[in-house]
């Protein structure tokens, strides 16, 4: 049983603690912070946490709980790690993990100096249905994978401070794109390096500094390339969709705005329909069980058996490393217009991977270019021959 410090009180914060409490958890929220006394009262009385306080050092202190999650503006999350690691108490901590590279560097020194658990909070890669794509993936059915697809969009966050590029480190890309950067590492594999980031952003419709969209492509050293696209702009809901390419075949997901379960109702479904959905009314997409649904659940297992079983959960500090550099990349590519390198001070995987090219033999002689089935039954066989280079083709 974990006896939990929660860290924060709105959105992420309840979310955190609805997923640790659901299912007639064994784990608990003993303490929860807030900034405001108001607010850290109501969350505390409507479930059942025994204590709250305004005092963050004073909520990581507390000697009753051996476990701190911290859901907080980004700007706090250096300060709350430092305050962990000087209570010796294992610390999980939401996306991002920092504003900067330089911030998740410090951060992971720290926790790995006091010699406590950390683990990086990154609901989306712990999906039922990302999960599932991973142990498809890993079981060698796309082959090698050669693209990955990632997408997060909706009409923007919840919290003023998101909106405040000093406090969040930049606007939908950093928001958001964390999600889409890490999924896709856990799809190409986290032992193969990015090498470089090229960036697209702009700031379309927000009244903001930083940007409200963004599409960026991440390279790999064995030259896979991973796509996202990300916008506080979508109209219509929370869009969460993956799609990864293997030379073998191809898995595609749609998480939330699309997931089976369609309501039309002229008068309305209540206040709250999900998360990002914007209109009561009409055609309506609610998901069955929302917390579950973005991966809430299988994430703090993860957490909790890597704390009780003492193993490194399958996202640790180092991951929320390794994304903040990229983050850091893609924001140099979208001033500068080009590629730029993505600089890793830390790197724990693999250097000895090349880029290769997938050549399929059909024969001796040839490579095969493709195969397909004509209207008429017959079979076309399209090969390129390896001395000449000649591209030809057969039917039988």
């Amino acid at each position: 049983m974990r006896k939990i410090t929660m860290l924060g009180t709105g959105l992420i914060g309840v979310f955190y603690t609805m997923a640790i409490h659901g299912q007639r958890s064994r784990d608990k929220v003993c303490t929860i912070y807030s900034r405001s006394e108001e607010r850290g009262r109501k969350v505390a009385e409507e479930y059942g946490i025994a204590r709250h306080t305004t005092s963050m050092e004073d909520a990581i202190n507390d000697p009753e709980t051996d476990t701190v999650v911290i859901g907080l503006p980004n700007d706090m999350h250096l300060e709350a790690v430092r305050l962990c690691a000087q209570a010796k108490k294992a610390v999980l901590c939401t996306k991002p993990l920092g504003r900067t590279a330089e911030e998740a560097k410090q951060m992971l020194q720290m926790v790995e100096e006091a010699g406590v658990f950390h683990g990086y909070l990154e609901d989306l890669a712990y999906t039922p249905k990302t999960l599932k794509a991973l142990e498809t993936i890993q079981a060698g059915a796309l082959g090698k994978i050669l693209w990955v697809r990632s997408r997060e969009t909706h009409p923007g966050p919840h919290s003023d401070w998101f909106w405040n590029a000093k406090i969040s480190g930049g606007g939908a890309m950093v928001d958001l794109g964390c999600h889409c950067i890490e999924i896709a590492r856990n799809y190409i594999g986290k032992d193969v390096m990015p090498i470089e980031a090229m960036c697209w952003t702009a700031t379309q419709v927000k009244p903001i500094e930083a940007e409200d969209h963004a599409i960026g492509l991440v390279k790999y050293a064995n030259g896979a390339i991973a796509q996202f696209e990300v916008s506080w702009s979508f109209r219509g809901g929370m869009d969460l969709r993956d799609e990864v390419s293997g030379s073998e075949g191809v898995v595609r997901i749609d998480h939330f705005l699309r997931t089976g379960f369609e309501v039309y109702t002229a008068v309305g479904m209540g206040d709250y329909v999900a998360e990002k959905a914007e209109s009561t009314k009409g055609w309506l997409f609610p998901v069955g069980d929302e917390v579950n649904t973005l991966g809430y659940n299988h994430m703090f297992t993860d957490m909790f058996d890597g704390i009780e079983q003492g193993k490194t959960p399958m996202e640790s500090f180092y991951d929320g490393y390794i994304v903040n550099a990229i983050i850091d990349a893609c924001y140099k590519s979208a001033k500068s217009k080009k590629w730029e390198n993505i600089e890793l001070e830390i790197w724990r995987g693999r250097t000895d991977i090349i880029e290769e090219r997938i050549l399929i033999e059909y024969d001796a002689n040839h490579y095969l270019v493709k195969e397909e089935k004509l209207p008429d039954g017959r079979t076309k066989t399209i090969l390129k021959e390896k001395e000449s280079g000649k591209i030809i083709d057969r039917v039988s």
